[in-house]
């Protein structure tokens, strides 16, 4: 502890590094201000309500940055971008030439990736305000607006989201971390002095011990998400000896570190997606003259409103994605054929496929680990609702594991920038 803040003392004495600083505290000013200012047309009290009896919007506003609890100018976030880059990532298993791209063209290949990711993104965003604002307006949180002032607001989200994401990818390249993450991380902190208010003016002498527990719990939690997180699985590798004139290279042993959680909250996202699109679809048929239709929409919303049937397809969908994303982003006869040409092997294990298969049995037993990690993060909420009754008390295991892995991620990256500066 004490040398990590020694660290960051350096950190802060660096006129380099407290630029970098500096600069991403600014730029997550301006986001928060941004934050600040709703689109017309907002009925607040209608709003609350809404977003208190949704567990659905309640996760979405995590991932905009806390920009969708007051329908700001950049309620969808960074959203539009990360549904983007995973449809993109998605799309390399259908086309060799982005795999390609992603994989084997470098630098290069990897900026004309995020570009093609940013493309994707401008109709995705005008999609998700649309959608967002149609919604809104059937629930009466926002008031029925002519066509151009409805074409005004979904420019206004949309760019909204555009310029979130360029200010991410500012923080990425003149700050430390990833902007993304921390415009997220920012949003969740926000939301933290109103819980906070919300514990203190719920709270009475006979719900001490609920609160002790609920804080034992999330210290809990905390240590979970730190451990699966840092956890990984090294697989040996040795380096063959290489004869060149007089003198003898390589024949170092090292290891293959295999993180335990590969997939990130990328998964959670999945299921989120999947499990909100019925919403949506319900909800624009719910207003259609049809008993068939309207029959149908009832029993859909009921199901999703029963919080087992919900909290167990989130839980399926979480872990069926994390295998799937895994698969998605980690190729075993990629990293063998490295290992490979840089004169490496597995010591017991063959070169080439037999090293791919070896490392890929090792990843799909150790994803499992994680899969169940974050099935059960992310239906905690839904069961700290079902014991407490107190919907303040909610343990909002997303947030948690997005903030505290971009908090790990922040310390190993003003790190990593110390220590190259000390040598």
């Amino acid at each position: 502890m004490q040398s990590l803040f020694s660290k960051f003392k350096l950190a802060l004495k660096d006129r380099s590094l407290r630029n970098r600083i500096l600069f991403v505290v600014g730029a997550l000013a301006v986001f928060r201000l941004m934050a600040t200012i709703p689109i017309p047309g907002v009925d607040k009290i209608a709003l609350e309500q809404f977003f208190a009896s949704n567990q659905f919007l309640g996760l979405l506003n995590i991932f905009s940055g806390g920009g969708l609890s007051n329908l700001s100018i950049v309620m969808l976030g960074v959203g539009p971008y990360i549904t983007a880059s995973i449809i993109m990532q998605l799309l390399t298993m259908m086309f060799p030439k982005l795999k390609e791209m992603y994989h084997e063209e470098g630098e290069a290949g990897r900026k004309k990736f995020a570009q093609y990711s940013r493309l994707l993104m401008v109709p995705l965003s005008i999609i998700q305000g649309f959608s967002f604002i149609v919604i809104l307006q059937r629930q009466g949180i926002i008031v029925d607006l002519p066509i151009l002032n409805l074409a005004a607001n979904i420019a206004v989200i949309a760019a909204g989201s555009i310029m979130l994401t360029w200010i991410g990818e500012l923080m990425s390249e003149f700050g430390i971390g990833s902007g993304s993450s921390l415009i997220i991380f920012a949003g969740i902190v926000a939301g933290l002095p109103q819980v906070a208010s919300q514990l203190v003016f719920s709270f009475s002498p006979e719900q001490l011990p609920l609160y002790l527990g609920f804080l034992a719990a999330a210290l809990a939690v905390i240590a979970g998400v730190v451990t699966v997180t840092e956890a990984e699985r090294p697989v040996p590798v040795t380096y063959a000896k290489r004869v060149r004139g007089s003198k003898v290279t390589g024949g170092i042993s090292t290891y293959l570190p295999l993180r335990l959680n590969q997939a990130g909250v990328i998964p959670i996202i999945f299921a989120l997606s999947i499990l909100l699109f019925p919403q949506m679809i319900v909800n624009f048929l719910s207003n259609i003259d049809n008993e068939l239709i309207s029959s149908l929409s009832t029993f859909v919303s009921a199901l999703l409103a029963n919080q087992l049937f919900y909290g167990s397809m989130y839980f399926i969908l979480v872990v069926l994605f994390t295998y799937f994303y895994t698969a998605v982003t980690f190729d075993p006869d990629s990293i063998s054929q490295n290992l490979q040409k840089s004169g490496a092997f597995v010591p017991g294990v063959r070169p080439g496929y037999h090293t791919a298969t070896y490392i890929g049995k090792i990843v799909t037993r150790i994803t499992l680990v994680g899969a169940l990690f974050l099935g059960i993060i992310a239906v905690l909420p839904i069961g700290m609702q079902a014991l407490t009754g107190l919907t303040a008390l909610s343990i909002g295991g997303t947030a948690l594991l997005i903030a505290v892995s971009v908090v790990l991620d922040l310390i190993r990256k003003i790190e990593a920038q110390v220590s190259m500066r000390e040598y």
